[in-house]
């Protein structure tokens, strides 16, 4: 399976912060088996480094879309990231 997993960075821009979008991403992160983490920017946006499967991956990016009832996401930026051997899990990391 290790040659399976990608690993994706994804930013997400909208009323995003303070309406409960990292804990959302970390439910459905576990949901989905995607390891990784999310935090807040200082510019308003959601940051998110994600790994799995392209299935896991697909999965993860149509929930970010779509956001917790009290988001409203105007934008879901998605770039290549570097697959991490010691990224075993999801996590919240402390706003930045």
């Amino acid at each position: 399976m290790t040659e399976d997993v990608q690993a994706r960075r994804f930013v997400v821009r909208g009323r995003v912060q303070g309406v409960g979008f990292r804990w959302f991403v970390e439910r459905e992160a576990h949901i989905l088996g995607v390891a990784g983490w999310v935090r807040n920017n200082a510019n308003g946006s959601v940051e998110i480094l994600a790994q799995g499967t392209r299935d896991q991956l697909s999965g993860l990016r149509s929930r970010l879309r779509e956001g917790p009832r009290a988001a409203r996401v105007d934008a879901v930026d998605e770039s290549p990231a570097r697959p991490a051997a010691e990224l075993n899990s999801f996590r919240i990391e402390g706003a930045w």
